[in-house]
């Protein structure tokens, strides 16, 4: 396979060979510049980068060994080819040694040096294709939470790779900030179904009068207002995957329609008589305990099985507390690059509290006060705030009475005195709490508090 237009230094110092070589390459389709020594072909080299170097190994006072170093040092990955003179078979082995793709002892006959040179270029494309791949990996590999080396953290990462190439039914779990919607386009990104769309929708966000049209669609004169077909969300994701954010939220007539599409692909949007076939890949997520809202009726039992094929449980941040500084140092990078600042570095005071802290918002909290400190560069504000933040109660100093407690009364009181304490703030007493707002929430709506 010969990479066309492939761009050649040709560099030796007689001129009839330098001419003879330049012509031959010419002649079969390569773009040639050409140097008399290596100073000359440093200077071409600083003005048009080849893909390749084919070099004499004798070059006046410097010899191809001394380009061969420069070029590794600048050009790690640029091909190089040196021509040595018959017998010393030493100067190839010290070529080879330090980094030389190929060499050919002279005289070489034509063909010699043009499969040389094809083989050096299939050896050309396939490290791109390589840094490519890498690159991919990489990108990956961020997507599914690279920032992390926790035990907590890998088992995540090995059950998306896992199960990413399937089609495989997912149901993620866990407190909110944790990163559930990351761990899903993770899903999407390393899977076949990656050129196709990926639809999120936060059920939980959806008026309940709308569910069926969002997710289902609606012909036209479906309803009140309905002036035009609605393609719904799961149409919208055909051939591709919908995440489902907030699962627990769905209504449970919605939950019935979802449950049907799960077990046989088919859709009716509102208002139609017939079927629709869809093939879409559906991941969902949840901040809600699935099981319990089961147990209280709430969540169907046969939708909960039917989601929970792959489970995935995103670690809270207080249990992975050694990827803190590593989360920091990405965060950093990441908000200095979005706003095209200097990266900014924290002393070692505020790093230390950054660690300590329990961090009840999770990582989506952590990457919030890092942004607003690249913004603002205030490391005394940061500080402020983690300190105002309530302490996780030192469970060393209390104990259970002997006789045991009803931790649904405990757990109402505690609300109930946290919303006191701060004037019906729900936000405060959240805060105060610990407790993310949507967790505050669920749980005043569970104790009929709101």
């Amino acid at each position: 396979m010969k990479v066309e237009r492939l761009k050649i230094l040709v560099v030796e110092d007689e001129p009839d060979q330098r001419s003879l070589i330049s012509q031959m390459l010419e002649a079969n389709n390569y773009q040639i510049t050409s140097a008399d020594s290596v100073e000359g072909a440093i200077v071409s080299l600083k003005q048009d980068v080849p893909d390749l170097v084919f070099s004499d190994w004798k070059l006046g006072q410097l010899s191809g060994m001394d380009l061969l170093t420069y070029v590794r040092r600048e050009h790690p990955d640029m091909g190089f080819i040196i021509a040595t003179a018959y017998g010393t078979i030493t100067h190839a082995v010290d070529a080879m040694q330090a980094g030389a793709d190929d060499y050919l002892a002279k005289p070489y006959q034509r063909q010699s040096l043009l499969l040389a040179i094809e083989k050096v270029a299939k050896s050309l494309v396939l490290k791109k294709q390589n840094r490519r791949l890498t690159s991919e990996l990489s990108q990956q590999q961020e997507l599914v939470g690279i920032v992390g080396k926790a035990p907590c953290m890998q088992k995540v990462y090995s059950r998306v790779q896992r199960v990413s190439a399937t089609d495989a039914t997912v149901l993620i779990g866990g407190e909110s900030g944790t990163g559930k919607e990351l761990a899903a386009r993770a899903l999407y990104q390393l899977s076949q179904r990656k050129h196709k769309p990926f639809i999120a929708i936060n059920c939980g966000s959806i008026p309940e009068s709308l569910a069926e049209s969002e997710l289902f669609g609606a012909e036209k004169g479906a309803y009140t207002g309905a002036t035009s077909l609605k393609i719904g969300k799961l149409e919208a994701a055909n051939g591709g995957t919908i995440f489902l954010d907030e699962i627990g939220e769905l209504p449970l007539l919605q939950q019935t329609n979802l449950l049907r599409f799960l077990q046989e692909g088919l859709i009716s949007r509102l208002g139609q008589n017939g079927e629709i076939k869809l093939d879409v890949r559906v991941i969902a997520a949840t901040h809600r305990d699935l099981k319990f809202e089961v147990e209280e009726g709430r969540f169907r039992e046969d939708l909960y099985y039917r989601l929970n094929v792959v489970p995935i449980h995103m670690p809270p941040l207080r249990e992975r507390q050694e990827d803190i500084g590593r989360l920091v140092e990405h965060f950093l990078k990441l908000h200095s690059g979005q706003y095209k600042m200097e990266q900014a570095k924290l002393s070692a005071n505020t790093l230390k509290q950054l660690l300590d802290h329990p961090w009840p918002g999770n990582v989506r909290e952590l990457s919030n006060r890092i942004e607003r400190f690249v913004l603002l560069g205030d490391e005394e504000e940061m500080l402020e705030e983690l300190s105002s933040q309530p302490k996780p109660l030192n469970t060393s100093q209390f104990s259970l009475p002997e006789e045991g407690i009803e931790w649904e009364v405990f757990e109402k009181d505690c609300l109930e005195q946290a919303m006191n304490k701060h004037q019906g703030n729900r936000t405060k007493a959240a805060k105060f709490l610990g407790l993310s707002y949507k967790a505050f929430l669920y749980r005043l709506e569970k104790y009929q508090l709101v």
